[in-house]
């Protein structure tokens, strides 16, 4: 049995961007397990739909990740990808991603323990 992920590629390959906004495609590539080609086919896929905005800074890429979109998924509450990428990222890796690279949509990165225990960020 072939081994399984949790998270998509897409989603590894947006928590890389919001780690480090300038991060090249070749580390991309290493830390998500894929080539330098399908790193670059997925971040093309993240700016094509808008998720991600690319600017040119010198011989590098920044990375801005439109943290206050919805996930385009089809459930019925469509969380921002900056809430989900705050939960994946963890708080302290949260607040460092709200100062630099994502809007105030996730600024609440810390999360709190609601009365029925479960976490809600």
């Amino acid at each position: 049995m072939e081994g399984w992920s949790f998270l998509t590629n897409h989603a590894r390959v947006l928590l890389c961007i919001a780690h480090d906004p300038g991060v090249r495609l070749r580390d991309i590539a290493a830390s998500v397990g894929i080539t330098e080609r399908s790193a670059y086919g997925i971040v093309t896929d993240l700016t094509a739909a808008g998720h991600v905005v690319k600017q040119k800074q010198g011989r590098r890429n920044r990375y801005q990740i439109q943290a206050h979109l919805p996930l385009p998924e089809p459930t019925s509450q469509e969380p921002a990808i900056g809430e989900v990428l705050a939960l994946l990222a963890g708080a302290s890796a949260g607040r460092q991603l709200t100062r630099g690279n994502l809007p105030e949509a996730i600024a609440a990165a810390d999360t709190t323990t609601t009365e029925s225990g479960g976490i809600s960020a």
